[in-house]
């Protein structure tokens, strides 16, 4: 697995964050005074987000990374 820079990771979070605020499933029990933002770190953290990233290379090559 190929590490994942910081401009993926903010999007990813940023993402999550979106569809939790309208509305989507929490994947990780936090309690009622938790910030979507926050939510979305920590379910990233525990490694727990259904989302990939797929990168695209000059040569052809195209390499999927999941998150969790």
């Amino acid at each position: 697995m190929s590490k994942l820079t910081r401009f993926e990771i903010t999007r990813i979070i940023s993402a999550r964050a979106l569809q939790l605020s309208l509305g989507a499933p929490a994947f990780v029990k936090v309690g009622k005074d938790v910030t979507m933002l926050n939510l979305a770190r920590l379910e990233f953290d525990k490694k727990v987000i259904p989302i990939a990233v797929v990168r695209e290379f000059p040569d052809g090559h195209v390499e999927r990374t999941e998150v969790n």
